[in-house]
């Protein structure tokens, strides 16, 4: 009955005028975000934290997670009509996408990828609302050494999934957690790593990091391509925008399929939305009674990957809401913004913040629905963005980005630090070093060692207090499996490729 209550308290709090507006915002951002290539969630959040100053937390973090969820609709436009994932978690969709509408059926595979986003959404966010708050009764049982070894869990999940390469992973975490040192340590009071700049005393800013990172990295690495002419050919939408009976029988089992993995997908951190399409799209073409068709135009191609990536969002919330372990980037830059206003995601939000935790979980059912109504009527409108030229939108992001990042402090010297994640960003990119896990070292870094610290304090200085306790000792086996899980992925991957060069044919 608790449960219920706060439920019900929650939706009180999603449907006032103004948390409704900014649900409506976030997603319509997110659906914009997710139709143009190459910016993503993670950027256009980080984009949005300056702006956020002197908002209600739960406004904003409502907002903040329409984009998250919203950018998942959209980014299957992009794959579907120019092969292109608007995110990269839509890289399945792409296969089977663009060759329906290379034969005339795009209209159908942009309807089944909306219909089956609501419906995985909506699954999603029941998951997230029944496990919930199980999981934050065990987080309860936490104390410094099992935030530590949970937080080194997290670090290693990260690490291990993101990218193509662990060592280039593990290579961006450590970089996190050496740019989270700097500042005055609490302890001593000494500063450390400052170079004698003042402005470094208190840190670097997360803000600065990932407006910098995301942002103005994407905006370099976009004009790289604009300078060698690199414009994707885009078809244009033909007959009717709606599936077929037959269409959509072969649709709903991959749908409810999709969806199951990709919340299992999502509640694991560091997994992310893309494994979880590529695990669905492997798993319809292994039990189809036509798997000659995937490649070549097949619906369940789009409609279960489509739901397994939109179900992982919701996941993807149950790590970071419950335990405060994001799963990704965009999760990572949400902790971010979470600790920013002075609130610590974990098992006592859930006490703490009853009104702000239900009402952000109530908000993504509105916010689903909203995402139905927008995507299926107006994704005429939302193609138009493609055709938006690359010399107007770069400029404008980057003239955001200068903005936010000085309004923080109106200080001149925070936006060379900007620039500097900016170039690091851009390189980062160039040789394919994941950026996520450096976010997530700069969020729990400090948090981290702090734990290590207090609870070394507590043991005397016996570093077996990290195996002292049944949690520890689980999370610790979890964190050494972790570090070999991308043996095991690469077999995944593996088939992923195989079936793109079976569509290439």
């Amino acid at each position: 009955m608790d449960t219920l209550t706060h439920i019900l308290n929650g939706f009180a709090v999603c449907l006032q005028p103004v948390n409704l507006w900014y649900t409506f915002l976030g997603c319509f951002l997110g659906t914009i975000i997710g139709v143009l290539p190459g910016i993503g969630p993670s950027a256009t959040i980080a984009l949005l934290i300056p702006v956020t100053y002197g908002m209600n937390p739960t406004s904003a973090l409502i907002m903040m997670c329409g984009i998250f969820y919203g950018a998942r609709y959209g980014g299957s436009t992009t794959a579907i009509l120019i092969k292109t994932p608007g995110e990269a978690s839509s890289v399945m969709t792409a296969i089977d996408g663009y060759e329906m509408a290379k034969n005339g059926r795009a209209g159908a595979a942009l309807a089944i990828s909306a219909i089956g986003s609501f419906i995985a959404g909506t699954i999603g966010i029941l998951g997230l609302t029944l496990f919930a708050l199980p999981l934050t009764a065990m987080a309860l049982k936490f104390g410094p050494a099992e935030y530590f070894t949970l937080m080194f869990f997290a670090m290693t999940a990260v690490s291990s999934l993101a990218g193509k390469s662990a060592a280039k992973a593990m290579i961006s975490t450590i970089l996190g957690l050496m740019i989270a040192t700097i500042g005055i340590d609490l302890q001593s009071g000494q500063p450390r790593y400052t170079m004698g700049v003042p402005e470094l005393q208190d840190g670097v800013g997360f803000v600065i990091a990932v407006v910098g990172l995301f942002a103005i990295g994407e905006v370099l690495t976009a004009l790289e391509d604009m300078s060698k002419g690199v414009r994707p050919e885009i078809i244009k939408l033909r007959g009717r925008l709606w599936v077929t009976r037959e269409e959509w029988q072969r649709s709903v089992m991959p749908i409810l399929r999709g969806s199951l993995v990709g919340f299992v997908i999502g509640v694991l951190p560091g997994a992310g939305g893309t494994i979880a399409s590529i695990m669905s799209y492997v798993w319809e073409k292994r039990i189809s009674k036509h798997p000659e068709e995937f490649g070549r135009g097949a619906i369940e191609g789009v409609a279960g990957p489509e739901s397994s990536n939109n179900s992982d969002t919701a996941g993807a919330l149950v790590p970071l809401l419950t335990l405060g372990i994001p799963g990704g980037g965009a999760t990572a830059v949400m902790l971010g913004a979470f600790i920013m206003w002075g609130i610590q995601p974990g098992p006592l939000l859930f006490q703490n913040r009853p009104d702000l935790v239900w009402g952000l979980i109530d908000s993504m059912y509105i916010g689903n629905l909203m995402l139905l109504v927008l995507n299926i009527p107006l994704i005429g409108i939302f193609v138009r963005l493609l055709y938006i030229p690359g010399g107007i939108l770069m400029p404008l992001i980057l003239a955001i980005s200068t903005i936010g990042l000085y309004a923080i402090n109106g200080n001149p010297v925070e936006l060379y630090f900007g620039l500097i994640f900016g170039v690091m960003g851009y390189v980062f990119r160039k040789v394919d070093i994941p950026l996520a896990p450096m976010v997530l070292a700069l969020v729990l870094g400090g948090i981290m060692e702090q734990s290590f610290r207090q609870a070394m304090t507590i043991s005397g200085g016996n570093p077996k207090i990290f195996v002292g306790s049944t949690i520890c000792i689980v999370l610790v086996a979890m964190s050494v499996f972790s570090i070999f899980l991308p043996f095991i992925l690469k077999r995944i991957e593996a088939m992923g490729r195989k079936a793109q060069r079976g569509a290439a044919r």
